[in-house]
Order: structure tokens, then C-alpha cells, then sequence
């Protein structure tokens, strides 16, 4: 069985899911990791959804305030014994009504073009890719989505 949380970044799983990530990460993005790894800093995360697998933090994932209107998505991992068992749609889902929750319109991210699994996951949760924003404009590895969210029904 799968549940899911909702905590913020100070949580002991989410700080040791994100060390397993970016270990993960520095291995995959090789050089150019210490540019990615400079905007992925978790000390103020207020929205982040953990999952566990019976008692196992096994995925995560954190929205934070892009703009007025924007969430933007960070720190998805799901471990790789995990993977192949819908978490990591279960945990995007969950942020995107958190942040309609919130009263946000959309939900924008970046990640690696090397992901490919990543870039899967966003096209089935009906992410599009955008031109690449913020600080990835220009960054050739990198690969922009956005969502938009539905109304909240009164």
C-alpha cells in the first residue's frame, strides 16, 4: 500500500530521499551537476509530499512559489526499488491539487534532457514543454513543461 504526506523540507525521510537523488543526479548530469545542484537547495520548502511504501519512505516530490500564479516543481525522485508502481504520478497529482489548493493556476519544471523517464512522467501527467525559463534559458541539457491546473469547484 502507498501513502502519501504532506510536510515541509525539515522532514529526516525527505532530506535522506534527496541525498539519494542527488547522488543519483551527480552520476547522470556528470560535469554539468554543480550548475543544476545550485537551484535545487531544500532548506525552505513549505509544500513537499513524501510517499511510503508499507513503512518505507520510498518517493518525493516539493512545489515552492514560482510567481503570483506558478508552482514550480522540485525534487521528484522515487527510489529505484520503487519505480514501476505509479508513485511518482501519485506524488506530481498530489502537488498539483495542493497548489490549487493554494489558489496557484499552474504548475512549470525543469529537467534533464537525459531523463527520459522523467520526460515521460510529465507528458502522461499532461505537462507541455515550454521554452526553457529562469535560469535555464540557454541551458541545451535542460527541458522546460507547464500545466495548467483546473478551478477549484465551489
Amino acid at each position: 500500500m502507498i501513502r502519501l504526506i504532506r510536510t515541509n523540507s525539515s522532514h529526516p525521510d525527505f532530506i535522506a530521499l534527496v541525498k539519494i537523488l542527488d547522488t543519483e543526479l551527480a552520476i547522470k548530469d556528470g560535469d554539468d551537476h554543480a550548475f543544476y545542484n545550485q537551484f535545487n537547495n531544500i532548506d525552505n520548502l513549505n509544500h513537499v509530499i513524501i510517499a511510503y511504501k508499507n513503512e518505507d519512505a520510498v518517493g518525493c516530490g516539493a512545489i515552492k512559489p514560482f510567481d503570483i500564479k506558478t508552482m514550480e516543481v522540485k525534487r521528484m525522485y522515487v527510489s529505484e526499488k520503487a519505480r514501476g508502481l505509479g508513485i511518482a504520478t501519485k506524488i506530481l497529482t498530489q502537488l498539483e491539487k495542493w497548489a490549487t489548493e493554494l489558489n496557484y493556476e499552474k504548475c512549470k519544471l525543469e529537467t534533464g534532457k537525459i531523463l527520459v523517464e522523467a520526460i515521460a512522467l510529465y507528458k502522461k501527467c499532461d505537462y507541455i514543454m515550454i521554452p526553457n525559463y529562469g535560469q535555464y534559458i540557454g541551458i541545451e541539457n535542460s527541458v522546460c513543461f507547464q500545466k495548467d491546473l483546473p478551478a477549484l469547484s465551489s
